[in-house]
């Protein structure tokens, strides 16, 4: 059912200014037992990627190029999940689920920025394992502060010109109706779908900034790890080998969350699509993993414990 609200003359035909979302479900008792639930995980989603940040920006011990692409990392993590879940927990509370045009697409391409951002940036944190276990003596060398700033810098401005190649196209299209977005955030096969005009060059870009940025990283990530396999492999101590593998273990388990949720969406067979299980596996990796990220980085990290022992202790000497 097409809102009388959303809609607005043009000519012989009607344009969409405004989606309707459908949200995580329609059960009313469900979307109050939803509510604390996000709204718990969003609070500990900024607090201990905000920790994070402040902890290796703060310690001297942790201004090594592996931290600063984590304190990276949680930012994009931060942006991510704020450019999702707000608009989420105050939809839960909401009747009517509406969004502008605009406010949609503005939603989308700030996801999408941050989260093709994410994929470049897991691709240079490979890389950089690789080169720490493989060139250990010319690392300082190799990973200078310089190239570390315009690795990060890259991965931003990559994202952001592969959003903006992507999203332009799609919210440049003719929309009349219907107008209800089957998710809970403005995600674009969903709107795409509800396009009047055609689809063809929209989804070329999508498939293109799929191929070149998220595959692309991906083939890089596996890459890297091929070769840090090898480095392994050819170490002579087996206590060496262990510590490069509980290295590289947070990488590798973020990656396989990451691309695993993420490419269950989005590469399958449209008639194998069920939006209750998308749902699920967009809610995991859009709002779930920012948060497990940093827990990810930090449980089996000797160095970040003890450095936040120290943050703790300044702060209780500085307080009494």
């Amino acid at each position: 059912m097409v809102s009388s609200r959303s809609m607005e003359r043009n000519g012989n035909h009607s344009s969409v200014t405004m989606f309707i979302l459908q949200g995580l479900s329609e059960d009313k008792d469900l979307q109050l037992i939803l509510f604390p639930v996000f709204l718990g995980v969003y609070l500990v989603t900024l607090v201990w990627n905000l920790v994070l940040i402040l902890l290796i920006r703060m310690d001297s011990h942790l201004h090594v190029p592996m931290y600063f692409f984590l304190s990276v990392l949680s930012f994009i993590d931060i942006c991510y999940s704020s450019s999702i879940s707000p608009r989420m927990l105050s939809d839960l509370l909401r009747k009517e689920k509406t969004i502008s045009f605009v406010a949609c697409a503005t939603q989308y391409f700030v996801t999408a920025w941050m989260g093709l951002s994410e994929c470049c940036l897991l691709a240079v944190m490979g890389c950089d394992r690789y080169v720490a276990i493989g060139h250990p003596l010319q690392y300082s060398v190799i990973m200078a502060p310089d190239l570390c700033g315009k690795l990060v810098a890259g991965a931003f401005v990559g994202g952001f010109l592969s959003s903006i190649f992507h999203t332009v196209p799609c919210f440049s299209l003719y929309y009349c109706g219907p107008n209800i977005i089957q998710h809970f955030f403005c995600d674009l096969p969903q709107v795409l779908s509800l396009a009047c005009s055609n689809t063809f060059i929209s989804q070329m870009t999508l498939l293109l900034v799929a191929i070149f940025i998220a595959f692309g990283s991906l083939l890089v990530i596996l890459f890297s790890y091929g070769f840090i396999a090898a480095a392994i492999l050819k170490m002579s101590s087996g206590k060496g080998s262990s510590k490069a593998f509980s290295t590289c273990a947070s990488h590798l388990t973020a990656v396989t969350l990451y691309y695993s949720t993420a490419l269950s969406v989005y590469v399958q067979p449209n008639s194998s699509h069920s939006m209750n299980k998308d749902k699920t596996l967009s809610v995991f990796y859009a709002i779930v993993i920012p948060m497990l990220n940093p827990l990810i980085y930090s449980l089996r990290n000797k160095e970040i414990k003890a450095g936040l022992k120290r943050l703790i202790k300044r702060a209780t000497s500085s307080v009494s």
